[in-house]
């Protein structure tokens, strides 16, 4: 079963970090972000990956078409799908890649600790189109219960970056190949595809309340660093050996 792995974006918010050199190959702990998340499918039996570069592709070809950087069974496809090509466009141009009735695609540039094999079965139980993995992230910001009531505005409360209570696309998605017929080499995923999608009641949400974060921002590079020093909890590799 593939995965098909966005990893063409210009990543404009990391810059200058990525003025020369490809968002996806930023390291964490020593090794590019983009195979810490090949890691978590592999380590989940899916080793079959469809890589969709852009700009700086050639970055990714260089490493990971050297055999001492990758698992000895990973089955890995470059497709340069274009510097300016949005995801659905993306998407189109590797269909030919795609073999079986559903498969997997994500974005490069986030790692969690999702259990693949649910995500999967929880895909193939109800039948839809797509599903996408929806998590909840702190808030960036304490959050402050004030009372309007009083003249001094008391505080009755405050939450240290609480986690939101509204859920966000986290990717982690599974699809039908039926997708293929809504997409366009110029439509954008989410705001058109997959709107459209759940529009027609074909997209389910899979809850994760586990670990997920992405790499937006140099600080999240940091953090990032940071967590794989101590816990590392995307890395669940490491926890099965």
């Amino acid at each position: 079963m593939e995965v098909v792995i966005f990893c063409g974006g210009k990543g404009t918010r990391l810059w200058p970090h990525t003025e020369n050199g490809n968002k996806h190959m930023i390291e964490i702990g020593g090794r590019p972000i983009l195979w810490h998340l090949m890691k978590i499918y592999s380590s989940n039996g899916f080793k079959d990956f469809v890589l969709c570069l852009g700009k700086y592709g050639g970055d990714i070809w260089e490493y990971f078409s050297k055999k001492e950087n990758i698992e000895e069974n990973w089955k890995i496809k470059f497709v340069n799908t274009g510097d300016e090509t949005p995801k659905a466009g993306r998407l189109a141009k590797v269909k030919k890649f795609v073999k079986g009735e559903n498969f997997f695609v994500t974005y490069g540039d986030g790692v969690s600790d999702v259990n693949i094999k649910d995500l999967f079965n929880f895909h193939k139980k109800h039948g839809k189109i797509a599903t996408l993995t929806a998590v909840r992230v702190p808030n960036q910001y304490g959050i402050l219960d004030i009372d309007d009531k009083d003249e001094y505005y008391t505080i009755n409360s405050f939450r240290e970056k609480p986690r939101l209570d509204y859920w966000l696309n986290g990717g982690f998605f599974v699809f039908n190949k039926k997708i293929f017929d809504y997409l366009d080499k110029d439509k954008d995923l989410e705001r058109e595809v997959l709107k459209k999608i759940a529009e027609e009641g074909e997209l389910s949400a899979y809850k994760h309340n586990g670990f997920w974060k992405s790499m937006d921002t140099f600080k999240d590079v940091i953090q990032l660093n940071e967590l794989w020093e101590d816990s590392a909890p995307w890395a669940i590799w490491e926890k099965s050996n």
